[in-house]
């Protein structure tokens, strides 16, 4: 705690050790376009509602607009053109260290001129998403937030933990549980492309990690998706994120630099040159805590310490007749050596082993290239070519005491290097008729070797040892048809094929979306959606060296949901979503167990289970309620809650508790910023409550813990013990401050500020002769310092 408090004063110190702040002003541009053709809408007006002086403008023939002389501060924009719904986009952070460059997508109204029409107006909806689709469970995902929450620590998953429908409840990683199902059910795209789990130390076999690889720097308005999503995904039985990098300044250049959790960073954006309208972006960052190394400070690992530095950029280059060539993207890498030596027998310890050295290497990248064109003035179209590489590489040494002898107990190399090629096309027939259709498909060469040694090394047990190649291709269509300006249809179709199993599957989806009146709708969704196992587990060998797992079919899932929304005011919003999802087709064990491929993903290891048959079964189902205001003058409060039951089926026909039903989880929101002196010097405080129901673990055997001096379960009660809950709150305090022509922000996160002791594992205590009781995080301070100029 020592170095935490100077490493906490050293934050201090750089924070308010910066020059006196000015009465600043910044720039606020950006561009209107129609949002299905991506034509640009010449004439449009942009006012900034909250200011004395009624600034504003109108779009150029480019569709590009420019507001000079905008005060410092959090603003609210309104976009109106002939012909299109109005667009209001509040809570815009408008700082002196950084222009606002603003893409802003307006949809085509069907009221004709003085008709009387009710409409739910959905322009007023912060939360609606880029995909126009999107009808039920979804959300757009705004990457200022990860800055402004509490908790967040910058990071997207550790955000959308705070979204209804999912779950967090473990400190060390930041895993998306949506409404039951395993992190392996989600789906992550990068600029519209499939990419391996984006976190540092995470494997393929979950989509989490202790820290993501994307920047909220670079991040754009994305969205996320908890069930019944568009047509255009697939492959996922859970959720979707999909991201999108934001372009640099392509008029001016700005640089940002960052100390914080996950790491030491510096960004810089720009245009090539002064005559060019190209940009680009780029944000390198390393960790803090290898960087503090030297100087004593514990990361709460004891001796290990966790190293890993990632890098997010994006080119846009514009083309002759409404064109745009990118170029994007990310990659980082990631180690801890976690030794015997360094483990203390007398204390808890959560990473090491006195028996054994653990050394995990994580390697993951993703680049690509775009390009998108206005074919005409209804039809858009975007082709993408991407490869993504992802080495997982695990060594385990087995110690013998008290001489140290090692011999070697484990090794596991997991290699994927894909290659993604993904068409979309849209052609808007008229305001009421939108087509949009598209094929992607990826190729994976992959190389897997997972072994286990027994008796001293002397016994060579394989997993897998494969290289080989497998495809899946994909393809959708889907039409939005508005039959008024109060009733919306949504109907698609998505088809997949994979080459080693060589099934196919057609996927219809289903949304429509009923206003009532200007203020509430009522909104309904079903999709069917498959999702086949990690391509590990289809290449494990089972005892005579078959690998029997090749023509499991696609795990299959029927969502259904029905929802409420009222915008109650300007500000209040309230969202109540109830949903059910059945899961059929689960691969389970050929004999009696309680195995399920639906609990893959709840530990860091793979499933090495072979023989397996696609005969189990799943559901889950539940109810969620979203409560929100917006900031205004200051304040915002968000508050989600579901209640959710999630249950399966093994081979041996008993329903059981899945190891991610928690029943229960509800998150409270809120912040307060306040001006002080002059303008542009800021103070804020943000808060954040957490809880989430006990998970269910399988009970440790203690009598024959003790007979084989290591931890034994109860599989026969799998995930039947019920945990204690989960509690935590966490409190942000900031001070920001705008210079001439550059920012200052300084905040510490008062992380689990009451000290709530959570569980992490229970294990077997061999010299203490217990069962023993891991906790998650204690109270833990985390400084940040960001200067943009």
């Amino acid at each position: 705690m020592k170095h935490t408090i100077n490493y906490f004063f050293i934050f201090l110190f750089l924070g308010f050790g910066v020059a006196k702040a000015q009465n600043s002003k910044q720039t606020l541009r950006g561009t209107a376009f129609d949002k299905e053709t991506k034509q640009p809408l010449v004439g449009a007006t942009i006012i900034i509602l909250n200011d004395q002086k009624k600034l504003g403008t109108v779009t150029d023939a480019t569709g590009e607009f420019k507001i000079l002389e905008v005060p410092v501060g959090r603003q609210t924009l309104k976009v109106t053109y002939l012909g299109y719904e109005p667009l209001v986009i509040p809570d815009i952070m408008v700082t002196a260290g950084k222009e606002v460059v603003l893409e802003l997508g307006l949809t085509e109204a069907l009221k004709k001129m003085n008709e009387v029409v009710i409409s739910y107006d959905r322009k007023k909806d912060r939360t609606v998403t880029n995909n126009e689709m999107a009808t039920v469970s979804s959300r757009s995902f705004n990457p200022d937030d990860t800055k402004k929450f509490a908790g967040a620590l910058g990071d997207p998953s550790r955000m959308a933990a705070n979204f209804a429908g999912v779950v967090a409840g473990n400190d060390s990683r930041n895993d998306i549980v949506v409404r039951g199902n395993s992190p392996s059910a989600m789906l992550w795209q990068l600029e519209g492309v499939n990419i391996p789990n984006p976190n540092h130390f995470g494997s393929n076999f979950g989509t989490g990690g202790p820290v993501s690889m994307l920047n909220a720097n670079n991040i754009g308005k994305s969205d996320f998706f908890t069930s019944a999503f568009p047509a255009q995904y697939g492959n996922a039985n859970g959720g979707v994120f999909d991201l999108v990098l934001r372009e640099g300044n392509n008029q001016k250049r700005e640089f940002i630099g960052q100390i914080g959790f996950n790491g030491f960073e510096l960004g810089a954006e720009g245009p090539f040159s002064k005559k060019s309208k190209a940009s680009y972006i780029f944000n390198y960052r390393y960790s803090t805590l290898g960087l503090l190394k030297n100087v004593g400070v514990n990361a709460g690992t004891g001796a290990a310490t966790p190293l890993y530095q990632d890098m997010n950029f994006k080119i846009a280059i514009p083309t002759k007749g409404k064109g745009k060539f990118t170029i994007f993207g990310m990659g980082g890498i990631s180690s801890i050596d976690l030794l015997a030596k360094d483990v203390d027998t007398a204390g808890v310890d959560f990473y090491g082993n006195v028996y054994q050295n653990q050394l995990p290497r994580y390697s993951k990248a993703v680049v690509g290239t775009a390009f998108e064109k206005s074919l005409s003035s209804k039809t858009w179209g975007k082709i993408t070519l991407a490869t993504s590489y992802s080495d997982d590489n695990y060594t385990a040494d087995s110690i013998s005491l008290p001489n140290t002898q090692t011999w070697r107990q484990a090794k596991g190399v997991f290699v994927d290097t894909k290659y993604s090629a993904v068409l979309n096309l849209t052609h808007k027939f008229n305001a009421k008729n939108t087509l949009n259709f598209g094929v992607t498909n990826d190729l994976t060469h992959f190389d897997y070797n997972n072994r286990n040694y027994y008796y001293a090394g002397t016994i060579d047990t394989i997993r897998v040892n494969q290289v080989g190649n497998v495809n899946l291709t994909q393809a959708y269509a889907q039409l939005k048809h508005r039959f008024n300006s109060r009733l919306t249809l949504n109907l698609g179709l998505h088809g997949q094929y994979l080459s080693v199993n060589e099934k196919a599957v057609i996927e219809p989806r289903v949304g429509v979306r009923f206003a009532i009146n200007e203020k509430s709708s009522i909104n309904f969704g079903y999709g069917l959606h498959h999702q086949s196992l990690p391509i590990y587990n289809l290449f494990v060998k089972n005892q005579s060296g078959q690998e029997s797992n090749k023509k499991l079919d696609f795990i299959q899932s029927n969502h259904l949901v029905l929802g409420y929304e009222m915008q109650i005011s300007k500000l209040l919003k309230v969202k109540v979503e109830t949903y059910y999802q059945y899961l059929n087709n689960v691969p389970v064990n050929t004999f009696s167990s309680t195995y399920s491929a639906l609990n893959i993903g709840a530990s860091f290891a793979p499933s090495n289970e072979y023989d397996l048959t696609s005969s189990g079964s799943g559901q889950n189902y539940g109810v969620e309620l979203t409560f929100e205001r917006y900031y205004n003058k200051g304040f915002y409060f968000l508050l989600t809650g579901s209640l959710f039951d999630s249950k399966y089926k093994g081979s041996d026909g008993v329903e059981r508790n899945t190891a991610f039903n928690t029943k229960y989880a509800a998150n409270f929101l809120a912040g307060k910023e306040v001006t002080i002196g002059k303008k542009g010097n800021v103070i804020y405080a943000n808060i954040k409550l957490t809880t989430v129901g006990g998970k269910y673990i399988t009970p440790l055997d203690f009598t024959a813990s003790q007979a084989k001096g290591e931890a034994v379960y109860n599989e026969a009660n799998s995930y039947s013990q019920k945990q204690e809950a989960y509690f935590r709150t966490d409190l942000k305090l900031g001070y920001r401050r705008d210079f001439k022509k550059s920012s200052m922000e300084f905040a510490v996160d008062f992380q689990n500020i009451t000290n709530h002791q959570n569980i992490f594992s229970q294990g077997y205590n061999k010299y203490r002769n217990t069962i023993s009781t891991n906790y998650q995080q204690g109270f833990f301070p985390v400084p940040m310092f960001r200067y943009t100029f």
